[in-house]
C-alpha cells in the first residue's frame, strides 16, 4: 500500500514538467477504459515511447483507473449502444465492420466504443486538471513536506545522503 503512494510522491516531487505528467495520465485514462491489446491503445504505447511523455504517470494512472473503467462499464455500454444504434449513423457502422482494419479494432461492441468515446471526451478537460493539480501540489504541499522532521531526519541520515550522490552519477534512479 505504501509502495505506490510512494511511486505517486515521486513522479509528482520529480523535476519533470507537469504537462508530461498530465498527459501521461490522460493517455492511462484511454487505455485503463478500453480493453488493453486493442490497436488503438498499442498506438498510445508507441505516442509514449516517441514522445517525451512521463512513464511512471503513464503506468500509476493505468493501475488507478482501471479499476474505475470497470465500475463505469454500464454507463460505457449505454453510451456505445446509443452511438451505434444512432439511426444517423448506421452506414457509417455498417463500412467501418465491412473494412478489416476496423473490425480488429472491435468498434461493434458497445463497451469499446462508449469508452473510448468517454475517454476521448474526457482527455482535454482531465488534462488541465491534472496539470493544475500537478502545480498546486508543488507550490501549497511540497514544501510543508519538506519542513516535517520525519523528512528533515531522513534527508540528515548519512545512508540517504550516499543515495543521493549515487543517484547523481547516474547510476540509481
Amino acid at each position: 500500500m505504501i509502495q505506490p503512494l510512494l511511486k505517486v510522491l515521486k513522479v509528482l516531487n520529480s523535476e519533470t514538467h507537469p504537462a508530461q505528467i498530465s498527459l501521461g495520465l490522460c493517455f492511462s485514462v484511454i487505455v485503463a477504459f478500453t480493453p488493453k491489446f486493442s490497436l488503438h491503445n498499442i498506438v498510445i504505447y508507441f505516442l509514449i515511447l516517441f514522445f517525451r511523455i512521463n512513464l511512471s504517470a503513464f503506468l500509476i494512472g493505468g493501475l488507478l483507473f482501471s479499476g474505475v473503467g470497470y465500475l463505469l462499464d454500464p454507463v460505457f455500454h449505454r453510451i456505445g449502444l446509443a452511438v451505434l444504434t444512432a439511426p444517423g449513423l448506421e452506414r457509417l457502422w455498417t463500412g467501418f465492420y465491412n473494412a478489416t482494419m476496423w473490425r480488429i479494432q472491435e468498434f461493434n461492441n458497445t463497451v469499446v466504443m462508449g469508452s473510448l468515446l468517454s475517454a476521448l471526451v474526457l482527455f482535454a478537460p482531465l488534462y488541465v486538471l491534472f496539470n493544475r493539480a500537478v502545480l498546486a501540489y508543488r507550490k501549497s504541499v511540497y514544501p510543508h513536506l519538506q519542513k516535517m522532521r520525519i523528512v528533515k531526519a531522513i534527508k540528515g541520515n548519512a545512508l540517504y545522503q550516499k543515495y543521493q550522490s549515487l543517484k547523481d552519477w547516474g547510476g540509481l534512479s
